[in-house]
């Protein structure tokens, strides 16, 4: 195997450009850099941006269907703006409060008392959950109000949903739930309640070459079976030249359904399909605890905290003895 010349730079420049961007939605193409730096930024993305949620639940009152323990991880799911959480301390580093994760630099206090005093069953949710920092609260919460800011319509069936809430329990005549709770800081690889990602995926993007001279050999039937052996709509015929033509190359599932479809028909190499080794295309969809370009951005610092780190270890000759044995030396 070759190996670079001493002093040699792997340093390249990774390219982003967003292609769409909503409250919990983001697609991007990252370009010029490699699988090993697009799949680290997507495991910093679900495993490494920190958030916070419930991580300690004090039942002071419980007579519900449910136990106590069943309660209390419900309440660790609820996502919750976590738009400050880069700004606070892990409980385990505080000093303010000697780890017990309690004060106002590590931690958030909720508090959550609901009974049903009639005959028809009440409904406790996340809504009903009263917290003692404005900045972190359930997300739908945080939707609610944005959506009443907004003049959203008050019937319409999403507005409606984030105002009901995530449900916690059900409380029948004379049942009561009253509980105090204490979010903090945390990542998604110690808990997944910890994660600000529902998905993170990308795929290489493909390229697609069509061999004109093989495709003007087929019938128009041959085109439209051709056409019509992608499972997703990567190809159509164009209606002036009725020539084969690629729509969207990036529904392209790497499913080989066409090159197959290819070779049945006694065509090989009729179409050409390849990577992009240096070129992604990432979906990132988010739990509503921060936006996808808070998560994206968030990961690209905590991405680049790491690779100091390990820029510090080089530094201080760790690395250096391990590349002179791997080089020979």
């Amino acid at each position: 195997m070759d190996r670079p010349a001493a002093g040699a730079s792997y340093q390249r420049f990774p390219r982003v450009r967003i292609r769409e961007l909503k409250h919990d939605l983001a697609r991007f193409e990252l370009r010029d850099t490699d699988a090993s730096m697009a799949n680290a930024l997507r495991r910093v993305m679900i495993a490494e941006v920190p958030t916070v949620a419930i991580d300690l639940v004090e039942i002071e009152v419980n007579s519900s269907v449910l136990n106590d323990e069943f309660i209390a991880h419900r309440l660790g799911l609820i996502p919750l703006t976590s738009a400050a959480a880069m700004g606070m301390r892990f409980s385990r580093d505080c000093d303010a409060c000697d780890g017990d994760g309690s004060c106002e630099y590590c931690s958030v206090e909720f508090h959550l008392s609901a009974r049903a005093d009639s005959d028809q069953t009440l409904e406790v949710t996340s809504a009903d959950l009263r917290s003692t920092d404005h900045k972190v609260v359930p997300v739908d919460q945080a939707r609610a109000y944005q959506q009443a800011l907004s003049g959203a319509d008050p019937f319409d069936s999403a507005t409606t949903a984030d105002q009901r809430g995530i449900l916690i329990v059900k409380l029948r005549r004379g049942q009561e739930l009253r509980l105090r709770a204490i979010a903090r800081k945390g990542i998604g690889k110690d808990h997944a309640k910890w994660s600000p990602a529902a998905t993170v995926t990308f795929m290489y993007e493909p390229e697609i070459r069509i061999n004109e001279e093989l495709m003007d050999t087929l019938t128009l039937d041959e085109k439209t079976s051709f056409v019509e052996s992608s499972p997703t709509k990567v190809f159509d015929i164009d209606p002036n030249t009725h020539q084969v033509v690629v729509v969207d190359a990036e529904a392209y599932t790497y499913d080989d359904e066409v090159i197959k479809k290819a070779d049945a028909m006694g065509k090989p190499g009729l179409v050409e399909i390849t990577a992009k080794e240096d070129s992604f295309i990432f979906t990132v969809e988010t739990t509503g605890a921060i936006t996808p370009y808070e998560l994206i951005m968030n990961a690209i610092t905590v991405l680049k905290q790491k690779l100091d780190a390990v820029r510090l270890q080089d530094d201080d000759g760790d690395l250096g003895e391990l590349g002179a044995h791997l080089g020979g030396g």
